[in-house]
């Protein structure tokens, strides 16, 4: 089987819940809407990925319980293959609370995280990532990641990482970076990751000596990559944000789409920032995802924002 990108990680089932206000401790807001829908950094990026034209594969396990059956029929239902995918009797997949102050437009987490065993590595399973132009990982079970990484490095494949979790031991955090051809950030993992204090010190130290792709996003304000060796800031797209759930992740699925497609890196960023801003008019981290020709589209109507 050979897909356009394989990837290994996060999986959640979202609970978004639309509140009046954001409360004090022992306080109380109410609930205006909920809405349910697929999550996860690496399984909301293959997603992206898959709607804006490429094919994507899915590897890891799910629980048996309601999440878990949602986040595999999402999936089915987006057209991420999950043939390799194992249901774990007995066992959670991720469930996310997410409540959402539209005033604000602020979005406040409460993961009820998975207690779902490593991934039984398989031939098979390896296989898949062997055939594959591109594995994305997002570093939240460090051995699953570390694996896949590994066996993509071996067999000649680039590694997209996205760099948000946060180990305990810095060191894992830097070693999975270290590994990726495509290092896409958020704001803070430059910092606790390398153990630097300075932003560009912090990108020079995954950039290395080697040829690849370092990038830190900063939500509205944009991103920042490290372009022959000098930081170049990239603006974000002006919308009226309603919920910035995901952005980050689908920022990531249309980077790989844009690399995919043979964009230039500044041409990646802008479609990336365009495709993750789109995201931000729906409630959720999957709903707005725009398909190809309406990225390119919303691009030529906003230039001006650049």
């Amino acid at each position: 089987m050979k897909f356009d990108v394989v990837g290994v990680g996060a999986a959640a089932y979202d609970y978004l819940c639309i509140i009046d206000n954001y409360p004090q401790e022992d306080g109380s807001a109410n609930i205006l809407e909920i809405h349910n829908q697929g999550g996860g950094c690496v399984a909301t990026a293959l997603v992206a990925t898959q709607r804006l034209g490429f094919s994507t594969a899915y590897i890891g396990n799910t629980g048996d319980n309601f999440g878990g059956q949602y986040i595999r029929d999402d999936f089915v239902r987006e057209g991420v293959d999950i043939s390799l995918v194992e249901v774990i009797e007995g066992r959670h997949s991720t469930e996310g609370y997410v409540l959402i102050d539209p005033v604000r437009s602020t979005r406040t987490k409460f993961p009820y995280s998975n207690n779902l065993p490593g991934i039984s590595w398989t031939k098979e399973k390896e296989d898949m990532i062997r055939n594959a132009r591109i594995l994305h990982i997002d570093g939240t079970n460090y051995a699953n990641c570390l694996h896949a990484a590994q066996i993509a490095r071996q067999a000649g494949v680039p590694v997209s990482l996205d760099g948000c979790a946060r180990k305990k031991d810095t060191r894992l955090n830097a070693n999975l970076a270290m590994l990726a051809d495509i290092l896409i950030m958020n704001e803070e993992f430059p910092y606790y990751a390398s153990g630097k204090d300075d932003l560009e010190e912090a990108m020079r130290f995954f950039a290395g000596d080697e040829n690849k792709i370092v990038i830190s996003t900063l939500g509205a304000r944009g991103s920042v990559a490290l372009i022959n060796g000098q930081l170049v800031s990239f603006p974000a797209y002006k919308v009226e944000a309603i919920d910035t759930t995901g952005a980050g992740d689908v920022f990531h699925g249309a980077f790989v789409a844009g690399w995919l497609r043979g964009y230039e890196l500044p041409q990646c960023i802008r479609y990336a920032s365009a495709v993750a801003a789109m995201k931000c008019r729906q409630i959720g981290g999957r709903a707005g995802i725009p398909k190809h020709d309406e990225g390119l589209d919303f691009m030529k109507e906003h230039a001006e924002d650049l």
